[in-house]
């Protein structure tokens, strides 16, 4: 096998990379300071759709950790890029929060519950039977159905919640529908954030602390991936997979020096 190309730009989960329960990983701070020093372009990549960029580069910068608005490339983010890729100018009847009602927006969709081109499923604290309902009926009258991502359960300080994977298996249960999921491990949200920061994938590396999101999505964009220790996954939990990253590291503070 030839040598990889050296690595020109960037991509990090956010959640067990570069913070962990609200509070910055040890080495963070660092990896992404000399990130903006290099110039190389990077992305920190998250698939919770519930935040705007913008929301999101606050809070992270309340943490101590400054990340330019425009290297958060979100699982919303992704799926507006996908319908506008699809369906210019389309409607949708949307579940979720400002993070994706605000980036559908931003591509000029039209979000409706009258005969929608599509159902939008995305991440939200507040799930109501009632829309849930009415995704249902939406679908089964011919709304193609999305997700923004396929995780089943998020974090809380009370414990595990059911999240945007759990609720979509509950849809496609009533409506024997499967929807098209737009994050992680989608190539798709690795892809559409490359050509966003005009990077290349030969050329590209991905840090995550998943294996069958982070280094799945990484690998099969044809990126090198970094797998850290820091969240759940611990060595035992690789073997497990079919595939490996290319390098596992216990920390984002092993890569600092790799930028």
């Amino acid at each position: 096998m030839p040598d990889r190309k050296a690595i020109e730009s960037w991509l990090t989960d956010m959640d067990g990379v570069l913070i962990h329960e609200g509070v910055p990983i040890p080495g963070a701070d660092a990896f992404l300071k000399k990130l903006r020093e290099s110039g190389k372009p990077f992305l920190v990549l998250t698939n919770n759709s519930i935040y705007t960029p913008r929301d999101l580069h606050a809070r992270l910068r309340r943490m101590g950790l400054d990340v330019p608005i425009e290297s958060i490339w979100t699982s919303a983010l992704a799926t507006a890029q996908f319908l506008d890729d699809q369906r210019p100018g389309g409607s949708a009847y949307v579940i979720g929060e400002a993070g994706l009602t605000t980036a559908l927006h931003d591509i000029g969709y039209i979000l409706t519950d009258h005969e929608p081109d599509y159902v939008v499923l995305g991440e939200t604290r507040t799930y109501s039977f009632e829309a849930m309902t009415k995704a249902v009926r939406l679908i089964n009258a011919g709304a193609r159905f999305i997700c923004t991502n396929p995780d089943e359960t998020g974090p809380s300080t009370e414990g595990p919640l059911p999240a945007t994977g759990a609720v979509a298996a509950l849809i496609t249960k009533a409506t024997g529908k499967q929807p098209y999921f737009a994050g992680k491990p989608n190539p798709l949200m690795m892809r559409t954030g490359l050509n966003a920061i005009g990077a290349h994938s030969e050329t590209s590396a991905m840090i995550g602390d998943r294996m069958d999101t982070d280094v799945l999505a990484g690998l099969e964009a044809g990126m090198v991936t970094f797998l850290v220790r820091t969240g759940l996954t611990s060595d035992a939990d690789i073997e497990k997979y079919p595939y490996r990253p290319s390098t596992v590291v216990d920390s984002i503070a092993d890569l600092v020096d790799r930028v």
